[in-house]
């Protein structure tokens, strides 16, 4: 049987979600775990990668087992909290795949406008610097639509084009979230679509230095990546 997990983590505890041999991640925990429960070697697949640092609200994999556990959810809760949270295990199609059936994904970047925090440390962005958000938030409308987002992707691919369907900001008390709803996203790339909005916000570049990564992606060129702390995967579409 196929078994889809639907699960939230708070990334500053992991080194990223890869499986690794000398540190720390989520998809070693959550192995680990299915593999004390059923008894027997369980790896799973998950929707995507997310880089150490990163958190998710809603993230999504799958495995297979043989055998049907009861209270599985509880029982994965026990051995994973706090850091990992089960929202859900459920029994699912072999046609399933959490990577490869992914239609859209949602993302949010989040940033503290207001005052340092010792307790947003690893939850949000805290520039010591004002952002300029009205220039931001115009300037990320040049992201929406289907571009090869190769100036944007950290490492090298032979297929860096996709789609972004929408890019959302929300600033409540100090507090600034943008959401980037996309078919797909590549390694660090919204972290990247952010540190070039940030540069926007600091009045270090114009739209055009935008336009031109990415009209002219084989031209190579890099802005700061922004911090890994901020980024959460928030949703994740498969109809």
């Amino acid at each position: 049987m196929r078994i889809k997990l639907e699960f939230s983590y708070d990334g500053s505890k992991f080194n990223g979600f890869q499986r690794q041999n000398n540190a720390r991640s989520i998809q070693g925990e959550i192995e680990k775990a299915l593999s004390d429960i059923y008894h027997d070697k369980i790896e799973i697949k998950g929707a995507g990668r997310t880089d150490a640092g990163v958190h998710a609200i809603n993230q999504c994999a799958h495995f297979d087992a043989t055998a049907d556990v009861p209270k599985l959810k509880e029982k994965l809760n026990d051995l994973l909290n706090p850091d990992i949270v089960i929202k859900n295990a459920s029994k699912t199609s072999y046609n399933f795949h959490a990577r490869y059936g992914a239609k859209k994904k949602e993302y949010v970047y989040k940033i503290n406008l207001g005052p340092f925090q010792a307790s947003l440390n690893d939850y949000y962005f805290q520039p010591h610097f004002k952002l300029d958000v009205k220039a931001m938030k115009k300037a990320s409308k040049l992201f929406i639509g289907t571009y090869d987002f190769r100036n944007f992707v950290a490492g090298e691919k032979d297929d860096t084009i996709t789609t972004i369907y929408d890019i959302k900001f929300k600033e409540r008390l100090g507090k600034l979230e943008i959401s980037f709803i996309g078919s797909g996203f590549y390694r660090y790339m919204v972290r990247n679509l952010v540190g070039a909005l940030i540069e926007i916000g600091k009045y270090k570049i114009n739209e055009d230095t935008i336009k031109q990564m990415l009209f002219n992606p084989n031209e190579a060129k890099s802005l700061p990546t922004a911090p890994s702390e901020g980024l959460y995967l928030k949703k994740i579409w498969y109809k």
